[in-house]
């Protein structure tokens, strides 16, 4: 070991008490603010003189006063210990961020993908996090956020930023008509919402993202859909559709047996089928309430700025998929 590394190495448990002799100047009043004895202080100052080659306090009367030596070296060993101290913080910020727990509000079609690659790559930097998971309609998510059950909400449409709320967009993905395999339409490249005017809509419930903005689109196509069902469940009204019971708008369902016509499926099977109109997509992000920056827990605030500085790149791949 080098000499000098070894002078640090014997120095460094030494510096707290040197930083509070130079501030009292007394060795008295720096063992009881220290919680040590006089005769450690007193070793402490010794050992250290000893180390750097000259003496760093001089007795003065009933205290002691700083040598010039000292006075150069006081500013170095103050800044040491600032360093440290800013590093110590920093690992109890992290270990607070491991012991926090994340409240997050989503809509049920985030559950497979979306939120699953969010906390993935949160995780993966603090594995400590931990979170807490409600999944419901737009509606419900939007009041758990408001009445403070959630820290956060997913959801599509995003919500509106306003006094309370504040959200990011995160992606956009398309709505397509599903219909049964052996519908007429099925194997058409693009479809209107006119070709569906007579036809049994299989809906999402009221209070349901997909549910506005299917309201929506029929509004634009001037007509009222023949609602067939309402499901609280895009899985449910695939299955509904796949068995001939209706046509409904959904976003892109990825690969389900749902795509998969056989024998033993019992004629069981759906076809995504583009839809001719400019209303048809759905815009996905993040909403959470406005707070004071030290009202919003460590963990929150950290997982929030992930999701909406690196989410659109996170997810820009699902939303590829989504859209090809």
């Amino acid at each position: 070991m080098e000499a000098d590394h070894k002078q640090l190495v014997q120095l460094l448990p030494l510096l707290p008490v040197l930083a509070e002799l130079g501030r009292t100047e007394h060795v008295t009043e720096t063992a009881e603010l220290l919680g040590v004895p006089q005769s450690t202080v007193s070793r402490v100052l010794a050992r250290a003189s000893a180390v750097v080659g000259t003496e760093l306090l001089v007795r003065d009367g009933r205290g002691v006063r700083l040598t010039p030596a000292a006075r150069t070296l006081l500013p170095y060993i103050e800044q040491a210990l600032a360093e440290f101290q800013a590093g110590l913080d920093l690992v109890r910020h992290e270990s607070e961020v491991a012991r926090g727990r994340i409240s997050v509000a989503f809509q049920h079609t985030f559950g497979e993908a979306t939120l699953p690659l969010l906390i993935s790559a949160f995780r993966s930097r603090h594995p400590g996090a931990a979170f807490a998971l409600s999944q419901g309609a737009r509606n419900a998510c939007l009041e758990e956020l408001a009445s403070g059950e959630a820290d956060l909400a997913l959801t599509a449409p995003v919500a509106a930023a306003g006094r309370i709320l504040q959200s990011a967009p995160l992606y956009r993905e398309p709505l397509r008509l599903v219909v049964h395999h052996s519908h007429p339409l099925a194997g058409r490249a693009t479809a209107g919402l006119a070709d569906i005017r007579t036809e049994p809509f299989v809906a999402l419930g009221p209070g349901y993202g997909l549910r506005s903005l299917t309201d929506a689109l029929f509004r634009e196509a001037g007509y009222r859909p023949r609602i067939a069902f309402e499901s609280q469940d895009s899985h449910t009204v695939r299955g509904l559709v796949s068995a001939g019971l209706g046509v409904s708008i959904l976003p892109p369902g990825g690969d389900t047996p749902g795509r998969t016509v056989s024998p033993e499926t019992a004629n069981l099977g759906w076809v995504e089928v583009p839809l001719d109109s400019a209303l048809a997509f759905r815009e996905v992000g993040l909403t959470w309430r406005r707070r004071k920056p030290d009202a919003e827990p460590v963990a929150v605030r950290l997982f929030r700025e992930l999701v909406v500085a690196e989410g659109p790149q996170l997810l820009a791949g699902l939303a590829r998929q989504r859209t090809g």
